[in-house]
């Protein structure tokens, strides 16, 4: 393996890349902003240090040689991954002392965590934290993220796994609802289903549901929604039974918005976990909201 020390300069590989990328040591020139010659030295320097032909100049315009190929792959993923670095550690350098910038769901960011930044705010007046939303339950570390907070079995090795909470599900819905549940004797095969359509294989779905809890399924589809927030909108305004994780419904079930309809809750496998990031483990403002969320509501 060739080391550092002797690989070719880095601009000789940025200006090979550029000759493929547009076509032409002409064009490359003008991107580049150096004269012609200048691009072509630079190319045979390149080939004479690592000893190949990269381009095959009898083609109009040149074409990359087998060994060109190979080095055109190197140069690629290498600038691509030095690109991503630079990404990362300017987003490092974006990111205040006195901020924690979380990831979640968009339910999850709704009705679980902005409920309980109110008081995280008022014991840390000083702090703050950026929330951004995905559709999906287990939001990656990117960076300038500090802590993701992830629906699963928490077998990620991406940072710092801390269990949260379990979770639980029952079916919800309108109180209205469910006193005609009450009054009428009604089953769920009666009821308009509200389906969330996230992506993703294990969030558990009413199908799931039913057949585990042994109910025949209603003959009617149902309402379907791409994220659990339009979903509990609709419980709210009566349009239909909701599968009610109790991460986002606790507090509408508390305040009495909706209701836990009188069928059976089942506990998946899965739970709530918060995943820290490594780079920002040890900061202060890191840490002290990671302790308030794994404190009891």
């Amino acid at each position: 393996m060739m080391t550092p020390a002797r690989l070719p300069p880095l601009r000789l590989f940025s200006v090979f890349e550029a000759v493929h990328r547009t076509g032409s040591l002409q064009r490359a020139a003008a991107e580049m902003n150096v004269s012609q010659p200048a691009i072509s030295q630079a190319i045979k320097a390149l080939e004479t240090h690592i000893g190949a032909q990269l381009l095959d100049r009898s083609t109009r315009p040149p074409s990359l040689t087998e060994a060109g190929r190979l080095l055109h792959r190197a140069v690629t993923e290498g600038l691509g991954r030095l690109g991503d670095a630079i990404a990362q550690i300017q987003a490092l350098q974006r990111v205040a002392p006195g901020s924690v910038t979380v990831a979640c769901s968009v339910g999850t960011a709704t009705y679980w965590l902005m409920p309980r930044l109110i008081g995280f705010y008022a014991d840390h007046p000083s702090l703050s934290v950026n929330v951004k939303t995905t559709a999906q339950g287990a939001p990656a570390l990117t960076p300038g993220v500090d802590l993701a907070i992830r629906y699963g079995l928490g077998d990620w090795a991406d940072g710092l796994v801390i269990k949260l909470f379990e979770e639980s599900v029952v079916p919800v819905g309108h109180p209205t609802l469910a006193r005609r549940i009450a009054d009428e004797g009604l089953e769920l095969a009666d009821m308009p289903l509200l389906h969330v359509h996230a992506g993703e294989d294990n969030w558990l779905s009413w199908g799931e549901y039913l057949k585990n809890a042994r109910l025949t399924a209603p003959a009617s589809s149902g309402l379907r929604f791409t994220n659990y927030v339009q979903a509990t909108q609709a419980a709210l305004a009566g349009l239909g039974v909701m599968l009610g994780w109790s991460s986002n419904t606790a507090d509408l079930l508390a305040n009495g918005s909706l209701v836990a309809l009188p069928f059976p809750r089942l506990q998946p496998r899965e739970a709530f976990y918060m995943v820290i990031s490594v780079e920002r483990d040890h900061h202060t403002a890191v840490r002290q909201l990671a302790d308030w969320l794994r404190a009891p509501a």
